[in-house]
């Protein structure tokens, strides 16, 4: 069964929806309750991220940029990254190519 349109469980006060998957594009958007965290990690898709609401700090290979809403951020494919929510936060994050790891189709 597919995941998307289907909101799931990233990490302790964070859920996530995949909104879209294209050929080699995938839109998803990401909720962040005051203090959560997206765990460091890295992947070799280039992602896009605009804050849509709130502001949070990103980590991309240990500099540190907060992002308040309307804000954007592009993260190299293969940079170490994670995110902190300093208040309630809502992310667009964009990939390509398509994150296969994260779809179930």
């Amino acid at each position: 069964m597919s995941n998307i349109g289907m909101w799931e469980k990233a990490e302790p006060g964070v859920t996530r929806c995949i909104k879209q998957a294209g050929d080699s594009l995938m839109m998803m958007e990401v909720h962040f309750e005051p203090g959560a965290e997206g765990y460091e990690h890295s992947h070799p898709h280039e992602q896009m991220s605009y804050c849509m609401k709130g502001k949070i700090a990103f980590r991309i290979n240990d500099v540190e940029t907060v992002l308040l809403a309307g804000d954007t951020i592009c993260i190299p494919g293969g940079a170490k990254h994670g995110v902190t929510a300093l208040e309630a936060s809502v992310l667009l994050d964009v990939f390509t190519p398509v994150r296969e790891d994260l779809l179930k189709r």
